[in-house]
């Protein structure tokens, strides 16, 4: 399948393919290349929190937080 594809999709079928990518992958965990950096910033993470150096926010609140035309129009479209 094509990018252009991909885009032409509804929601709800990039959401399966999503689903069904993340089912794979999560199955054949072994395969996946372990990342130095990212061991580095899981254990970062987990001190702050254990040292509650970390707010816990509701999603709706995190995205706020990122989002700040959220507080002018709940209806915003989310942006990466």
């Amino acid at each position: 399948m094509s990018l252009t594809e991909l885009h032409k999709l509804p929601a709800i079928e990039k959401l399966k393919i999503i689903e069904e990518l993340w089912s794979d992958l999560v199955n054949d965990e072994a395969s996946l290349p372990k990342l130095s950096w990212h061991e580095i910033e899981l254990k970062e993470t987990e001190e702050k929190f254990q040292s509650d150096g970390i707010e816990i926010l509701d999603w709706r609140q995190a995205r706020k937080n990122y989002d700040p035309d959220l507080n002018e129009n709940p209806n915003s479209s989310f942006r990466c």
